[in-house]
C-alpha cells in the first residue's frame, strides 16, 4: 500500500487555513498515488492548544471544521488526522471531557478510528489536564483495503522498554496494536524540537521497526508555536531500513510504498545547521502569526545582536529588519564602525540614535535622589532602559516587533537588565549559550562574511562603563557555559559540577547562586525560542524560593 507522510504547519485555532492545508497535502497525496495519507497529531484545531480546550465554542468551532474536512478530502485516498472526540463517559465517570483521537475522513465520512494512550505530563506538556486516556489501545486497529493498520499518537510510541531501558507507563501501545494484528503501525505525532530531538526520535522509531517486525510511519508536525518549533522529521521505516530521509524544518509530502524494500540509510544534519533552521522558523512563525511583517533590534556591534539581525534576516528578508545603534558616552569606535558594517553586509535598514544626551538628562533628573552615592549599576542600567525606549518607540511608531538579542549565558546568570536589553516580544537566541552564538555566527560565515569578523573574535562587553568586560564578572564562557550547562540543563550539584569541569567548588557556588538569584528576571523575560530540553516551560522553578546549595 502507498502511504503519504503529511508533514504541515498547522495554526492553533486556524481552523479554516488548518483545514485548506490538509486538504491540500491530502491531494498532493492521491496525485502522488497514495491509497492512505497521514497527519501529525491535533491537526484539525492546532497543536497545542492548552485551555482553549475548555471552551465550548472553540470545540464547536472544530467539530464544524472536521465535517467540512469530510467533505474536502479528494474521493481516493484515506486521510488519518489527528482531532478531538468528546469523552461521553466524562459525566459519568469523572473523566476529562476529551479524547485526543485520531480521525479517518473519506468518502465524505468521519469516523474516529484510535485514541491516545498515554498522556504526559513532563516538560512542556500537561495534556492530563485536557484529556481522557484510552485504556485499550489494542481496539486502535483497522483495516485498509486488506492491511490491519495500528494507530497510536505521539507518546503513545515512548514507552518501549527495550528501547528505553524501563517503562515509563504500564502499557505499551505499539506493542498492544502488533499484537492486535497490525501489519503497519502509524504514530500522529506533535513533539516538539530540542537538542537530539529529532535524531533520538528517529532511532526510537527504528527500534520499533525492528522489535516488532512492521512497517513504522512516524509523521510529526512542523512550525514554530511561540516558543516550541516543531521540526518535523517525519519517517518510514522497517528493520531494514528507511524508505526516505527525514525533512525538517518544511512542509513536506511524502508517499512510500510497504510493498517495496526499504532500505536506506539514515544521515543526519550538524547541530548547528538544525539550531540555525530552528531559530529562522521560531522568528518567521513568530511575526508572521501574530500579524506582523517587520522587526527591529538593537545593534551594538557584538556578536549577539549581530547574531539575532542575521537570523531576522534569513527568516524575514533583509528588506523586513531594522537595526539601530544606540551609542552611549562609553561606547567604543568600533562597536558603530562593527553595526554599521553588519548592516552593510545584510542590507537591512540602519539608524543611529546616540542616547549620551538621554544619559545625561538622566542623570541631572535623578542627582537629587542620587546625591552622595557612588556611581554603579543604577547608573549603567539607565542608559540600557534608555535603549529599550528607543527601540519600543521605533517598534511602536513602524509597526514592527523588537527582538531581544540575549543569550542563555548572560540569561543565566542575569547579566542583563529589566526592561532595558529584555525588552522584546521575542528572544531568538536566549536558549543558545555564548559558546553555540560564536559557534553558529561562525557557521554563518563559511561561504563568506555576513557578520563581520571582529564582532565574533572581539572581546564581549556591555560597554556601560570604561574600559568594561564580561569577564570583570564572569569567568571566560568557554570556562563558564560548561558549568552553567552542568547547573541548569543537568541539575547536578555544585560539588559534582566542580567535579565534572574542573572549575574550584566556592566559584561554582558562586555562580550557582547567580542563577538561583536571577530566577525573577527570568520570569519577566521574553519569550524564547525552546533549543534544548531546559528552557522556558520545560524548567519550572520557583520565582521565590530561600533554598541555597553549600
Amino acid at each position: 500500500m502507498r502511504v503519504a507522510l503529511c508533514q504541515i504547519d498547522t495554526t492553533v485555532g486556524d481552523f479554516d487555513g488548518n483545514v485548506q492545508r490538509i486538504v491540500a497535502a491530502a491531494t498532493r497525496a492521491l496525485a502522488a498515488g497514495a491509497r492512505l495519507a497521514v497527519f501529525p497529531e491535533l491537526a484539525v484545531c492546532g497543536y497545542p492548544a492548552e485551555d482553549l480546550l475548555l471552551r465550548r465554542a472553540f470545540l464547536a468551532a472544530h467539530d464544524r471544521a472536521l465535517r467540512d474536512l469530510a467533505h474536502r478530502v479528494p474521493a481516493g485516498v484515506d486521510v488519518l488526522v489527528g482531532c478531538l472526540e468528546a469523552n461521553e463517559d466524562a459525566e459519568c465517570t469523572g473523566g476529562r471531557a476529551l479524547h485526543n483521537a485520531v480521525a479517518r475522513v473519506s468518502e465524505g465520512r468521519c469516523r474516529i478510528v484510535a485514541r491516545k494512550s498515554l498522556l504526559p505530563t513532563y516538560d512542556v506538556f500537561d495534556e492530563s489536564r485536557y484529556f481522557e486516556p484510552c485504556t485499550q489501545p489494542e481496539q486502535n486497529v483497522f483495516d485498509v483495503d486488506g492491511m490491519k493498520v495500528g494507530a497510536v499518537v505521539c507518546e503513545d510510541g515512548w514507552n518501549d522498554e527495550q528501547f528505553f531501558g524501563r517503562r515509563v507507563y504500564a502499557v505499551d501501545p505499539v506493542e498492544r496494536v502488533v499484537a492486535a494484528g497490525a501489519q503497519l503501525v502509524v504514530n500522529l505525532s506533535a513533539s516538539p524540537w530540542a537538542r537530539g530531538r529529532q535524531s533520538f526520535r528517529t532511532r526510537m522509531v527504528m527500534a520499533a521497526a525492528k522489535r516488532h517486525g512492521v512497517p513504522m510511519v512516524y509523521v510529526n508536525q512542523v512550525g514554530g508555536d511561540v516558543e516550541l518549533q516543531f521540526d518535523g522529521g517525519s519517517i518510514a521505516c522497517t528493520a531494514d531500513g528507511i524508505a526516505a530521509q527525514p525533512v525538517a524544518f518544511a512542509e513536506h509530502v511524502e508517499v512510500v510504498d510497504t510493498d517495496e524494500p526499504w532500505t536506506g540509510r539514515l544521515t543526519e544534519p550538524p547541530l548547528v545547521a538544525m539550531q540555525h533552521a530552528a531559530c529562522v522558523q521560531g522568528i518567521r512563525a513568530y511575526v508572521r502569526k501574530f500579524g506582523f511583517e517587520k522587526v527591529v533590534l538593537g545593534l551594538s556591534g557584538g556578536i549577539d545582536s549581530a547574531l539575532v539581525a542575521t537570523l531576522a534576516v534569513d527568516a524575514l528578508g533583509a528588506d523586513h529588519v531594522t537595526g539601530i545603534a544606540m551609542p552611549s558616552h562609553y561606547s567604543s569606535e568600533h562597536s558603530l564602525v562593527d553595526a554599521r558594517a553588519l548592516a552593510d553586509n545584510l542590507g537591512i535598514a540602519f539608524h543611529v540614535l546616540p542616547i549620551a544626551t538621554l544619559q545625561d538628562a538622566f542623570a541631572a533628573t535623578l542627582e537629587p535622589v542620587f546625591v552622595g552615592t557612588t556611581p554603579g549599576v543604577a547608573e549603567e542600567n539607565v542608559q540600557s532602559r534608555a535603549r529599550g525606549v528607543l527601540l519600543m518607540a521605533f517598534a511602536n511608531k513602524h509597526g514592527a516587533l523588537l527582538l531581544t538579542t540575549g543569550n542563555k549565558s548572560e540569561c543565566a546568570v542575569g547579566y542583563c537588565t529589566l526592561y532595558g536589553d529584555t525588552n522584546g516580544a521575542l528572544a531568538p537566541i536566549a536558549d543558545l549559550w555564548k559558546t553555540e552564538v560564536w559557534a553558529m555566527s561562525r557557521w554563518l560565515n563559511r561561504d563568506g562574511e555576513r557578520i563581520p569578523v571582529r564582532s565574533i573574535e572581539k572581546p564581549p562587553s556591555a560597554e556601560l562603563r570604561p574600559d568594561q568586560l564580561d569577564t570583570d564578572s564572569l569567568p571566560d564562557y568557554e570556562r563558564l557555559d560548561p558549568v552553567l550547562r552542568c547547573l541548569v540543563e543537568d541539575e547536578l550539584s555544585v560539588a559534582a559540577t566542580a567535579e565534572r569541569t574542573g572549575m574550584a567548588t566556592d566559584e561554582v557556588a558562586r555562580l550557582f547562586r547567580l542563577v538561583q538569584n536571577s530566577e525573577w528576571k527570568r520570569y519577566q523575560y521574553p519569550p524564547t525560542l525552546r533549543l534544548t530540553d531546559r528552557c522556558w516551560r520545560g524548567r519550572r522553578m520557583p520565582v521565590s524560593h530561600r533554598y541555597r546549595e553549600r
